[in-house]
């Protein structure tokens, strides 16, 4: 996995603050303003995941007007007179976590709501892959909502008809419809297109090649990059020869050949987001309790039993994400479907499945936020939005330690994880 380049010491202004990132050999301080400082927050002493693989065993960082502003090494960093001062000795924190592939509720109220809960979990982004229709997906884009994760779309997507599924996407049956459709996603301002490529366990013929191709090639020629739903090695190399920018799953047909990941490694800027299967293992998910009714997290528990099929599924997805990410495959995290706690069940997975939690972290901030160009997130550094999470023990020892949530902070703010747990957790009413 290519890791992402992050400047800790480099020179910021901040209203009211100069601030200074960790410097090489020097350490790092930043001059105090001649009058206190009272917009500040610095929060102390906590072991920082950077987010691009590196690790600050005892951080100090600071926030002004929703903003990292100094971040450093403990001792390193200047605390500016009367900044508000919280001691995080013995928590770890990460930045927010970004979930590429997800398929959230329509109406405003609803997308909202997902976006919010999304924030209880710790995910600060979240993007929609391919079932978002009309204008409130947009609208909702353009603003910085209160306690609610970014949001990104890709709007409506491509596929060979399938009657009986979503009617949202596309139903594409030639090059000219190919193209008409990208154009029109594209005057809407999507962040990405998708393509769904598959047939559906044999149930529907599915894009040919001539079709994704034309897509693919419309798509670049208005500057978008095209992810692709996809089951066979086949069509995933069909995808990588008509010069597909990202992958939502991982190939689940049969394990990867030689020649498929020397395809992979030839594209260093290509995506992968493995959304990997349920391991079909009997699961305790109670942890899941912390953000849902009684009922729901019974009807999780019964579902969550050894599974033989599922456990074989897994295993071609999990070896193939071993293989490409041991190559140097650029892996970013995506949950898909709606499940607010679904990413750390993918940190699990993707642990289980042989990369590091370290590797893991990075493909949930870092690279995710790189995928979705979001720029001032992904990664703890000077300038960037203060989103993160603090934890009560470190990811790096135990993957699930993801879920461990001690507070998330959003923009610099707190979110209200009391309030949102008593919302969550109430039984619904009859």
């Amino acid at each position: 996995m290519r890791p992402l380049r992050t400047e800790l010491c480099r020179v910021f202004l901040l209203p009211g603050l100069i601030a200074l990132g960790l410097g090489g050999t020097a350490g790092c301080s930043g001059a105090a303003p001649d009058a206190p400082t009272t917009n500040v927050m610095v929060f102390e002493g906590a072991r920082l995941l950077v987010g691009d693989g590196q690790t600050i065993e005892s951080a100090t960082f600071s926030v002004v007007d929703g903003r990292f502003a100094a971040v450093g090494v403990t001792g390193e960093v200047e605390v500016p007179a009367g900044a508000t001062r919280v001691d995080l000795s013995g928590r770890t924190v990460m930045p927010a976590i970004i979930d590429t592939h997800t398929h959230l509720r329509q109406t405003r109220a609803e997308l909202v709501e997902d976006l919010q809960r999304r924030t209880f979990w710790g995910v600060g982004a979240a993007m929609s892959l391919g079932q978002d229709q009309g204008e409130v997906p947009f609208a909702v884009r353009a603003e910085e909502i209160a306690g609610a994760a970014r949001f990104r779309t890709a709007g409506r997507g491509l596929t060979a008809p399938e009657p009986g599924r979503s009617e949202v996407p596309y139903w594409i049956t030639s090059e000219e419809e190919a193209r008409n459709a990208v154009a029109e996603q594209a005057d809407a301002g999507v962040d990405i297109i998708k393509l769904w490529v598959d047939d559906r366990g044999g149930q529907y013929a599915k894009l040919t090649p001539a079709l994704y191709g034309a897509a693919i090639d419309e798509a670049h020629r208005r500057g978008l990059r095209v992810t692709a739903h996809l089951f066979t090695l086949e069509d995933a190399k069909g995808l990588l020869g008509a010069g597909v920018d990202a992958f939502a799953h991982g190939v689940r047909d049969r394990d990867v050949d030689d020649a498929f990941v020397a395809m992979m490694t030839a594209r260093p800027d290509l995506v992968l987001v493995p959304n990997l299967p349920g391991r079909g293992v009997a699961t305790d998910m109670r942890w899941v309790g912390a953000g849902v009714s009684a009922a729901q997290l019974e009807q999780l528990q019964a579902a969550a039993v050894d599974n033989a099929a599922a456990q074989e599924a897994f295993g071609i997805q999990a070896r193939n994400l071993a293989r490409l990410s041991a190559a140097g495959v650029r892996i970013a995290l995506g949950s898909d479907g709606n499940s607010p706690w679904g990413p750390h069940q993918e940190m699990e997975d993707m642990v289980a499945a042989g990369m590091t939690p370290a590797e893991v972290v990075v493909a949930a901030t870092g690279n995710a936020a790189e995928f979705l160009r979001l720029d001032q997130a992904g990664t703890v550094a000077a300038g960037k939005s203060a989103d993160f999470i603090v934890l009560e023990a470190n990811p790096l020892d135990n993957i699930t330690n993801t879920r461990r949530i001690d507070s998330v902070y959003m923009r610099g703010e707190p979110i209200d994880r009391d309030g949102m747990r008593a919302r969550m957790t109430a039984p619904a009413e009859s």
